[in-house]
């Protein structure tokens, strides 16, 4: 018995636009990239979610606060932002020298949203220090630019010892 694979959709690039034709149908240029799509993939390749109880979300992220002095909820890691307001704020952290932790809410969705209840706050990235909310990239950006970041650090940051 032959069974036939279901019929591949194939998606060429090109020039930041992306032509999409059937299996076996010409395309504008045949040098291109081609990516090939199938709808019967196996699950195991499937993008995975981490779950989190969402019962007891607030107080996962009540212990996070608390057992961390500096703690940033964000899109991405701190290697890796996934948008451009987690890395300003990362970029932030990073030029005052401090050392954080941080969660990449894009691999938590309950995280996600239980964080913008608890800080009654609808954006992220969202910086904690010392247990207390400070806000999301613009108050970040502002206050460091006005050195109430480097004093809420409680220290000189790499930055401002390059300007003396």
């Amino acid at each position: 018995q032959v069974i036939a694979p279901k019929q591949f959709i194939i998606a060429t690039m090109l020039s930041s636009r992306f032509f999409i034709r059937r299996a076996g149908q010409q395309c504008l240029k045949p040098k291109q990239v081609t990516l090939f799509f199938s709808d019967d993939s196996h699950s195991d390749f499937a993008p995975q979610r981490k779950s989190v109880d969402t019962s007891n979300v607030q107080d996962i992220i009540q212990s996070h606060v608390d057992a961390n002095k500096i703690m940033l909820y964000m899109k991405g890691n701190p290697s890796q932002p996934q948008c451009g307001f987690s890395a300003r704020v990362v970029s932030i952290l990073q030029r005052e020298g401090v050392d954080f932790s941080s969660v990449n809410v894009l691999d938590y969705p309950s995280i996600r949203e239980g964080v913008k209840e608890f800080s009654q706050w609808p954006t992220i990235p969202q910086l904690y220090v010392d247990g207390e909310f400070i806000g999301g990239c613009d108050i970040v950006t502002s206050m460091h630019e006005s050195g109430e970041l480097k004093d809420l650090f409680g220290g000189e940051s790499e930055e401002g010892e390059q300007n003396e």
